[in-house]
């Protein structure tokens, strides 16, 4: 079981505050990880003092201050927070952190001995991964769909440059909070940026078009974090635009589905044939290899990432494109 507890005055400087028992191993920054659109992520910082989030709520912005405390075995999270949606921001933060994510089936003795070695091994060095579930459905959303059929390079590129030049500084940012923290631009923000905008941070306008609608929806998108995760992929799929592989990586993010992977993704199904055949594979292969352990499929995929595995270079590799000077 897992509990959080209210620290009532526990930091004079923070609008909100928690403090959060995970109830067993925990890793903040292994939980965290799918979160942070690389190390330059404007909404996510890992400084020296904790990783900062900011983000929007339904009462406005928040700086979310994270720390983990005590041995990694069991400890202890410090949430502070600075903003209008401070108060929201502390209140989610068992789920944000896999309050809700339940391994215990996954790591039952006789379904973890059908697992291949290098997932077990994995597990064992990693017993403190959560799935984390942010609920924040745009947030999620709009990131991804620019990360459509490009490199993660490119991609991360553009997210940072519009973030930073239209969404706004975090509740505290450069006082309390690192200074450079930047809140995502909300729905209404993100539809008043000029087409020449998004081209310039190399989206193209298949998806800038695609972000512009869904962003139109954004009311109906966020009720999606109220249903469960297949649901919710279900849904989002009925959006132009948005198909198998976004809806996967977005429910990830959103509801921590321990069973979501990415099909149609550039190296995924490469990367998971490799590793359990030593043989690259496509969408379909992986979905046999992977159906043996159906319900947790990602919590095997995430496995296979931590446990060190790396592809063989098959071929060429996804060029990348600049369309800023197109």
């Amino acid at each position: 079981m897992t509990t959080a507890e209210l620290s009532a005055g526990a930091s004079a400087s923070a609008d909100a505050s928690l403090r959060w028992r995970p109830g067993g191993p925990f890793d903040l920054l292994q939980t965290i990880s799918p979160l942070r659109r690389g190390h330059g992520d404007p909404a996510v910082k890992v400084a020296a003092d904790g990783v900062w989030l900011a983000f929007t709520t339904a009462a406005g912005p928040a700086s979310l201050r994270l720390v983990s405390q005590g041995p990694a075995s069991d400890p202890v999270v410090d949430a502070r927070a600075w903003g209008p949606g401070a108060e929201e921001a502390v209140a989610a933060v068992p789920r944000l952190l896999g309050g809700d994510d339940d391994w215990t089936d996954f790591d039952e003795p006789s379904f973890h001995a059908t697992l291949p070695r290098m997932v077990r091994d994995a597990r064992h060095r990693n017993p403190a991964v959560r799935l984390p579930a942010t609920g924040r459905m745009v947030d999620a959303l709009v990131p991804t769909i620019m990360e459509q059929k490009v490199t993660v390079i490119e991609a991360r590129r553009g997210y940072r440059y519009l973030v930073y030049r239209f969404g706004t500084p975090a509740p505290g940012a450069g006082t309390v909070a690192p200074a450079t923290l930047m809140v995502q631009p909300t729905p209404r923000q993100w539809l008043a940026i000029p087409s020449w905008e998004w081209h310039k941070a190399g989206v193209g306008p298949q998806r800038s078009d695609t972000a512009m609608r869904v962003l139109r929806s954004a009311a109906a998108l966020e009720r999606l974090a109220g249903l469960p995760s297949a649901e919710a992929a279900t849904k989002l799929q009925t959006l132009p635009g948005v198909g198998i592989w976004t809806a996967a990586e977005v429910v990830q993010r959103t509801h921590g589905c321990p069973d979501s992977i990415a099909l149609g993704d550039y190296h995924l199904a490469a990367y998971v044939g490799a590793a359990l055949t030593g043989r690259r594979t496509d969408d379909a292969g992986m979905i046999r290899l992977l159906a043996p352990w159906a319900g947790h499929r990602q919590r095997v995929v995430r496995m296979i990432g931590l446990s060190g595995f790396r592809k063989p270079v098959f071929g060429p590799r996804m060029t990348i494109q600049d369309h800023r000077h197109h």
